[in-house]
């Protein structure tokens, strides 16, 4: 990663100050200039400060603030419109220094799918989308490649269709055959003194076959691994390998990562095995998750692995042939192997199989253990606070369940109260985990530094897992929050919608905080699963695309249990009509970044693309 990387910016950040205000939100904002509504004390503090910071000497008033005074109306209408009337706190500049255990990081799951998990597309331009939005870390799911077909394009055709019709199978199960060409010397030479494999080649086109990029076992269309490794190098910080390809594939991922990411990938340290680095230490870099292998075990796989085919040679019978076909077949059904210099690039980021949080490799300072929602949920409820611990000092990813097939999500603040520093969303979907995931990571670089209390040791040096829970390690307080909702502007209808006259919207605010449950220990209502808000109110039902709510408040009062820096408050405006009310705009702000007074809640419309819709509202917020 570089200092210039592609960022996600929220909404307030690129809506640029309307031309004009709505009739509405003007009267209320001259309400505000004439003090008929007042502006709180601090917010007279900051529009002053505004003032004094943007205008020249003799257009600023000279008069001290006074929060009884009448305002300049085109003064207050230069602050409110721009990032100071924003109701989101901009992002404090991160502190890089501390290992990376100590971050959440922005991620995905099966980032390649354009769609559900079933039967949509896989696209380099999903990873691209995803990497705008923010996203560092994103997976990969790699299968043996495809040979290149010397018959006829509707022959190619017919097969591809044949292809995505039945399940994809490791490519070991079909006969290799080998080219004599100078390159493919090479290659076997190369490949001889590492006791691997030559790269599989095709017999009618001498062309080689590379790895593919698809969800296994499903209809979904694939990509190739080369296209997507050259479509995330200039922006991806951390990628996630799951690999079903055969050992020779293998070989030709290690040689196509190399290639196209080539001065980026990380290297090993003297000390890599004593502790993580920092983000900062990694800039400008790529970071390969992938299973780590022993070497030792290497060795013992490939000397295996060439048996087989030697015992075949001295076999002279049929039955005995037929005996073991049997069994390579049995043995090819398993999920590969990973080979050495596959798994050797995954410094810092080695992925090991999860047994419990006991076992030797949970104190590896560079391992990563990768688990499902479920298996979460369990590990939480028999040893939380081992979880919480362990998380404070070494890497852990969360991923949705399988069964997800719409793309659904897993709620990311629950797992991120757990201290786990990956929480992998679909992003092809934007239901409540994707809007918590956006207000998290508003306006940073893709990580943001966990809560004091979730921080390890910031030397990242060995540290063995202790009992301390995440209801102790940090001040969990009692919160009242209002919010009145005056006017808005430029409401965006909701998808595939045409008329605004037949808009009638209303605002749903939703709280999202800690539960009992999470701190206890005890079975999470949902299982970890998104849902609304533990708290919500809604609007009263307007019409049309910039309705006047007349100073309708909500209220939500002495909530209990709050960390303010993981507890969001989610707006989503939506058609109030017979049978499902759709989705028309929404935002999501994390409470400690949520300003008092008035404010513009800028929209982001129901495809998650930056709208010119607005809230004007006033916040009242307090925690004790």
């Amino acid at each position: 990663m570089s200092n210039q990387r592609i960022v996600p910016i929220p909404a307030s950040s690129t809506s640029s100050a309307p031309q004009s205000l709505s009739p509405a939100i003007l009267i209320y904002l001259s309400s505000i200039a004439s003090n008929k509504l007042p502006l709180p004390y601090d917010q007279v503090q900051e529009f002053h400060s505004y003032l004094s910071t943007t205008s020249k000497p003799q257009d600023v008033h000279t008069q001290k603030p006074n929060h009884e005074a009448t305002l300049d109306l085109h003064q207050l209408l230069q602050y409110i419109t721009s990032g100071q009337g924003d109701a989101m706190i901009p992002l404090a500049e991160q502190d890089l220094s501390y290992p990376l255990s100590n971050y959440f990081i922005n991620s995905s799951h099966n980032t390649y799918l354009t769609g559900n998990q079933l039967y949509s597309e896989s696209s380099t331009d999903a990873y691209k989308d995803a990497l705008l939005r923010g996203c560092r870390c994103i997976e990969i799911d790699v299968w043996d490649g495809e040979s290149k077909s010397s018959s006829t394009e509707d022959n190619e055709k017919g097969e591809e269709k044949k292809h995505r019709l039945r399940p994809h199978f490791p490519h070991s199960f079909r006969k290799h055959s080998s080219s004599k060409d100078e390159q493919t010397a090479k290659t076997s030479a190369a490949a001889e003194s590492l006791s691997l494999p030559t790269p599989w080649m095709s017999a009618s086109t001498a062309a080689r076959a590379e790895p593919r990029v698809l969800h296994g076992y499903t209809l979904t269309k694939e990509v190739p691994f080369r296209d997507v490794c050259i479509a995330i190098r200039d922006a991806a910080f951390m990628t996630s390998l799951e690999v079903h390809a055969g050992r020779e594939q293998q070989e030709i991922m290690v040689e196509i990562m190399e290639q196209a990411w080539k001065g980026l990938l990380v290297r090993p340290a003297a000390d890599e095995g004593e502790q993580l680095p920092s983000p900062a230490e990694l800039l400008r870099k790529i970071l390969v998750k992938v299973k780590y292998v022993a070497p030792e075990k290497v060795t013992a796989k490939v000397a295996k692995a060439t048996k087989p085919s030697m015992q075949r040679k001295k076999s002279s019978s049929s039955s005995s042939c037929s005996e073991n076909q049997g069994a390579e077949s049995k043995a090819k059904t398993k999920k590969s192997s990973i080979i050495g210099p596959l798994s050797a690039m995954g410094v810092y980021t080695r992925s090991y199989h999860f047994k419990d949080l006991s076992s030797p490799e949970a104190t590896v300072p560079c391992h990563i253990f990768s688990l499902s929602e479920k298996k979460l949920m369990t590990v939480h409820e028999s040893h939380g606070p081992s979880l919480f611990s362990h998380n404070r000092n070494y890497m852990m990813r969360a991923f949705p369940s399988g069964t997800r097939v719409s793309s659904s999500n897993l709620d990311p603040a629950v797992f991120w109260r757990k201290g786990v520093q990956i929480v992998a969303l679909n992003f092809q979907k934007y239901d409540a985990g994707v809007m918590l995931n956006a207000g998290m990571f508003a306006g940073s670089a893709g990580w943001v530094l966990k809560p004091k209390g979730y921080r390890g040791n910031r030397q990242g040096q060995h540290a063995a897992v202790s009992e301390e829970s995440q209801s102790d390690a940090i001040i969990h307080r009692t919160m009242s929050l209002s919010i009145e909702f005056l006017a808005a502007q430029d409401l965006p209808l909701p998808t595939g919608d045409r008329k605004p006259k037949g808009f009638n919207p209303y605002v749903k605010c939703e709280l999202h905080v800690e539960s009992l449950e999470e701190r206890t220990g005890e079975a999470i209502e949902g299982g970890g699963k998104s849902k609304d808000g533990e708290y919500k109110h809604k609007t009263k039902t307007h019409r049309g695309t910039e309705p006047d709510f007349g100073s309708e408040a909500v209220h939500f009062s002495d909530v209990p249990g709050v960390v303010d820096s993981l507890s969001f408050v989610r707006f989503k405006v939506q058609d109030d009509e017979i049978g499902t009310d759709d989705l028309a705009a929404w935002a999501c702000i994390r409470l400690d970044r949520l300003k008092c007074g008035y404010r513009f809640i800028h929209l982001l419309d129901a495809e998650g693309e930056v709208s010119r819709g607005m809230l004007l509202v006033k916040v009242k917020k307090s925690l004790s």
